[in-house]
């Protein structure tokens, strides 16, 4: 029997008393087969550490520490502390680490593993609530982590992953594949959680690019523009640009210049620049001092 067994999870929330505390977004995974498949799609083995985010009563936590060097979940609701603690008894290879991921000080925790120098993998059901910055936090933490495979709401995983002319695409999609290659492995159904969410869920499947995907002069101001391309979906590049620049003679001048050098109509969309355009446009208004 496993720990994501309806009957065993039933049994385990009982035992300790627990109850959902809906500000930490908890939904448990009760289906076996598709917590195989987030293992099998992240690839991990005795020469992989891996970071779990919310492990809630341990479910997944199970199915890596069974295959992974070591896991090291970091867990915000301290009533799951000891639960963890009876649920992943037989594992040695688990630390659990009662802290908030976005205030932790990731890099000294990683030392903690007992060999700091394998590839760390990030593998999580990810709380909905907080999705995005939380992956946001872990991609730009500096720490070199390999590979993502997380799950989360579909409509974020396809945002995150969404390609240039579609309704998806947006500041999130650039964000994340400046750093890493977005694919949606599998979608999971709402029905496999206790308790069910209102919607279905996408595991994303992310691997990090040896190098960003594109050169940029600055890449503050690069992740700047691309936002401000986006602020209002429906309007061109150009009203979006002076939105954020100002509506000056001198502002104009400026932006009509970048967007030329950068091959761009000022008519055109933010939702149709690639990477590479959204590159050439930060650069060309960088170089008119805008």
């Amino acid at each position: 029997m496993r720990i994501a067994d309806y009957s065993v999870t039933k049994a385990v929330l009982e035992r300790h008393g627990f109850t959902f505390k809906k500000s930490f977004g908890q939904n448990f995974l009760t289906d076996t087969n598709i917590l195989q498949k987030i293992v099998d799609t992240a690839e991990i083995d005795d020469q992989v550490n891996v970071i779990e985010i919310g492990p809630g009563i341990g479910a997944l936590t199970e199915f890596l520490a069974e295959r992974a060097a070591q896991v090291m979940a970091f867990e915000i609701d301290h009533r799951l502390v000891p639960i963890l603690a009876d649920t992943l008894r037989d594992f040695d290879n688990v630390t659990v680490v009662n802290e908030d991921i976005l205030k932790v000080d990731l890099a000294q925790h990683i030392q903690n593993f007992k060999n700091p120098d394998l590839p760390i993998k990030v593998v999580a059901n990810l709380p909905y609530y907080i999705t995005t910055p939380i992956l946001m936090h872990l991609i730009e933490s500096g720490i070199p982590f390999s590979e993502f495979v997380v799950m989360m709401q579909k409509e974020v995983a396809d945002r995150i992953s969404a390609q240039p002319n579609t309704k998806a695409y947006g500041s999130l999609s650039i964000a994340v594949q400046y750093y890493m290659t977005a694919k949606v492995a599998f979608i999971v159904p709402r029905t496999v959680f206790v308790p069910a969410p209102n919607v279905d869920s996408a595991i994303l499947k992310m691997v990090r690019r040896p190098e960003p995907a594109v050169a940029v002069k600055d890449e503050n101001f690069f992740f700047k523009i691309s936002k401000a391309s986006f602020t209002h979906r429906r309007k061109t590049l150009w009203n979006n640009l002076t939105g954020y620049f100002g509506k000056t003679d001198e502002v104009k001048d400026k932006l009509t210049k970048a967007l030329d050098q950068a091959g761009l109509s000022p008519s055109v969309r933010g939702e149709a620049l690639s990477l590479a355009e959204f590159a050439s446009l930060a650069d060309a208004l960088k170089g008119q001092g805008l």
